[in-house]
């Protein structure tokens, strides 16, 4: 269970290592883009990748990862 978590944890690190070497431009323009969006779309947007990455990671139990 650890081994999986410590996967996961790795892999959300290596995608968002990416875009900050490659993109450092490109993250100051995000950030300015999520300061117009209202607070509560923002949080409505962070329960809909919460909700997604669970969806995810039952579909990838569940076909036996």
């Amino acid at each position: 269970m650890i081994e999986t978590a410590l996967l996961a944890l790795g892999l959300v690190l290596i995608v968002e290592g990416l875009v900050y070497a490659l993109a450092p431009s490109l993250i100051d323009r995000m950030l300015l883009a999520l300061a117009a969006i209202p607070p509560e779309a923002r949080r409505l947007m962070g329960l809909l990748a919460l909700v997604s990455g669970l969806l995810l990671v039952w579909a990838a139990k569940a076909l036996g990862a």
